[in-house]
């Protein structure tokens, strides 16, 4: 039985699509390919943003997005989340009266990686957050979540083109979301944490993805103090993580992986020749670019 609360489901026929194609050799094949669709978010009667997605857990990504972007408060009270499926809407109230009209122009994010907004927004707190200082991380949590992350059934697995976040605790991997951006896999878990009233204490964060400035700060942002990833590491990324203490793990393949911020979190506990590589289909699709 999975431990995982949640995690992704490629089977679901809402997500992926059969094409008929043809492989290198010439030969007729059918594979899978991710869906994407719109999603227009409506705070309070305004309309902010329209989104690239998958579509799942619209609510999640709707008020993750709101609390990345400083339009909804850590003690906002959410009184509805309202989602139209046929209209590709997500609209969510708040007791408290919201107005970004100055702040904002109308944005469509597509499904690269960009956030479309004003990168000063996301730093508006980013100075203001303690990271807590008495958190660890465990080298065998670290293999672990890897192993366990990476044979979890996925869409990634099954159509790649896609980007995944996963909300941990110790070495047992909790929530799993995947989209076509990897930003709104981060935005799904950090509306989920919020919905669900889910603490970020001793919690870790891992992403398929580039850690990158933006990664960076929206981890902080949730106040989770761990972030890894398989991927590689941008230099905006380590300089911003060093100067908030957060500790950041990437290129976590097998039995490798880099520190570059943060060590004094790491408790060195594990023994490598205990531990093995990553099944050959995810390598594969790691080498090859798709992370």
């Amino acid at each position: 039985m999975s431990e995982f609360i949640i995690s992704p489901k490629p089977q679901d026929p809402r997500l992926t699509r059969r094409v008929a194609g043809r492989d290198q050799d010439g030969n007729p094949l059918e594979t899978s390919v991710v869906m994407e669709r719109p999603l227009t978010l409506f705070l309070n009667g305004q309309e902010i943003v329209t989104m690239m997605t998958i579509g799942d857990y619209p609510d999640c990504l709707a008020v993750g997005y709101l609390l990345n972007q400083n339009m909804l408060r850590i003690d906002d009270v959410i009184t509805g989340i309202d989602v139209d499926e046929e209209l590709e809407v997500v609209v969510v109230r708040t007791q408290r009266e919201t107005d970004f009209e100055e702040k904002l122009k109308k944005k469509t994010l597509t499904s690269g990686c960009a956030q479309g907004t004003a990168f000063g927004d996301l730093m508006e707190r980013f100075d203001e957050v303690s990271l807590p200082k008495d958190a660890i991380l465990k080298t065998s949590w670290i293999y672990t979540l890897s192993k366990k992350i990476t044979a979890e059934p996925s869409l990634y697995l099954e159509a790649g083109a896609i980007h995944g976040c996963v909300l941990c605790e110790d070495d047992r991997p909790l929530v799993y979301m995947e989209d076509v951006g990897r930003h709104n896999a981060v935005d799904k878990i950090a509306g989920y944490m919020f919905l669900n009233d889910i603490s970020p204490q001793g919690k870790i964060f891992y992403t398929t993805g580039r850690l990158t400035s933006e990664m960076v700060i929206k981890t902080v942002q949730m106040g989770i103090p761990v972030l890894v990833s398989r991927s590689g590491f941008t230099a905006w990324g380590v300089e911003l993580a060093r100067k908030v203490g957060l500790t950041l793990v990437g290129r976590a393949k097998g039995k490798r992986f880099v520190v570059l911020s943060g060590e004094e979190r790491i408790i060195y506990d594990a023994d490598l020749l205990e531990q093995s590589s990553p099944p050959a289909s995810v390598a594969s699709k790691t080498s090859a670019g798709e992370t």
